[in-house]
């Protein structure tokens, strides 16, 4: 007869293992020059997805209930009939199946491997390990100028992403500050939420080095929303701190503090004297949306946004991007997206895409914070979850705005969608029990398959 696992070893043996696998393979090093697509996290989250099929297979049971299968499940429709109308098949089924990948399957994944709150804490946390590991990176940079090129200095934090992808690092720290954010904010013991301060603090600085105004923005967004969701007197505690800080790391860079300030005065020169990147957005923008307006409720298809961008784009775009620095050499990197998620939603699915895709996100938002306020009425145990999964989502719901889906670092987009998702649909009615013992309520499983898990 088998021994039963004690509840320490059950602990370690976490089917939530293989989602911070993924997340850990984002340490790697991209190739320099590379193109910035898939890479092996990419791969290992499939592998993730084939892995909770078959423990699904192997229980026999239902694994979603109804309304979360509907939440996660809504943007398929609209990707279908774009992926019908794409300009080629092959253009449409990989273009399909990298939006099911990041915004379904791995989502769904990640609902169905996280058993409780513990689980979705290791997760937070190795979002902030990986987040100290670019961040260090990064800095050390900054310092030896063996970055990516900035206004012709080798300074721009980019971590092992490189040149060809610079929001891959900013993605990467954003997430860890506002998951950090999340665990001070917390009811845990004090030990945990003091040393999620600090790395919160720490990781400041990688941010600021980025040079990424779009991750900038969310992550004020973010931490805005989780101060306030603590607690308004909190929250104007905690910000105050926040903005000491951010005067003392800028006030002590010496030449990069002129940096640092013209990128930030940038953000608000839209109309007066935009840079060319500025530009570059607006024109592309302004394409997608002349492309929706010719193609109302399907749009142009699944990867049609470069092949109709000419047709579309004003004689402002210039011609591409130059990168250089951390590793490669130099090259114009063509301009192939919007840089606007919605707007490459509505201009390749149209309003009907638009529509499905958005309107899943926006249920688990309202699914995050409505299993925010149960658990705040409970008496507060898992608010650090709640922090961090709302949190995480408002960061990429206002990121989107300023960035879409591709490169590397895409595949943490899907295990926050996850993360949120399960704490929507099912994480604000679990408690803080033993892993071995606790299974997520309203995802079909039953008392007797808790050992399944």
């Amino acid at each position: 007869m088998a021994l039963a696992l004690s509840p320490r070893r059950r602990a370690l043996l976490t089917p939530v293992l293989p989602v911070m696998a993924v997340v850990a393979l984002l340490a790697l090093p991209v190739s320099p020059g590379g193109e910035g697509g898939a890479g092996p996290a990419d791969a290992l989250s499939a592998l993730v997805v084939a892995y909770c099929a078959v423990r699904l297979l192997r229980a026999r049971r239902r694994p979603l209930f109804r309304t979360a299968a509907l939440v996660l499940a809504l943007p398929v429709p609209g990707l279908a009939l774009a992926a019908m109308n794409a300009v080629s098949p092959g253009a449409g089924l990989t273009g399909l199946g990298r939006y099911l990948q990041i915004f379904v399957l791995v989502p769904a994944a990640v609902v169905l491997l996280v058993r409780n709150r513990p689980d979705l804490r290791l997760l937070a946390w190795s979002f902030v390990a990986l987040a100290l590991c670019q961040g260090g990176i990064g800095v050390h940079q900054y310092l030896t100028g063996t970055g990516a090129s900035y206004q012709g200095e080798d300074i721009r934090a980019v971590g092992t992403f490189g040149a060809s992808d610079v929001m891959g690092m900013a993605t990467v720290v954003s997430f860890g500050v506002v998951c950090a954010a999340g665990l001070a904010l917390g009811r845990g013991p004090v030990r945990v939420r003091l040393t999620a301060t600090a790395c919160a603090v720490a990781l400041l600085l990688p941010l600021a080095l980025s040079f990424s105004r779009g991750a900038w923005i969310a992550t004020a967004v973010a931490l805005t929303v989780q101060l306030v969701l603590a607690g308004v007197r909190r929250a104007l505690r905690t910000g105050a701190a926040v903005v000491a800080v951010c005067v003392v790391l800028v006030g002590g860079f010496g030449a990069g503090t002129a940096m640092l300030q013209e990128r930030i005065g940038s953000i608000t020169q839209v109309t007066d004297a935009p840079d060319q990147s500025v530009i570059d957005r607006y024109t592309m923008w302004a394409a997608a949306t002349d492309m929706w307006r010719e193609h109302p409720l399907t749009g142009v298809g699944l990867k049609g946004f470069p092949e109709y961008r000419d047709g579309h784009a004003s004689l402002a775009l210039s011609s591409g991007s130059d990168t250089e620095g951390a590793g490669a050499a130099y090259r114009k990197q063509p301009l192939l997206s919007p840089h606007n998620m919605y707007l490459l939603v509505l201009g390749e699915q149209g309003l009907i895409g638009l529509l499905c895709l958005a309107g899943g996100w926006l249920a688990l938002l309202v699914c995050a914070l409505r299993g925010l306020w149960r658990t705040r009425a409970a008496g507060g145990r898992g608010l650090d979850c709640a922090l961090v999964a709302c949190g995480l989502l408002v960061w990429q719901l206002v990121d989107f705005a300023y960035a879409d889906i591709g490169g590397p670092s895409t595949v943490l987009t899907a295990v926050c969608f996850g993360m949120a998702g399960w704490w929507g649909l099912s994480g604000a009615d679990e408690t803080d029990a033993d892993p071995g013992t606790a299974a997520p309520s309203g995802l079909g499983v039953s008392p007797g398959e808790v050992a399944l898990r």
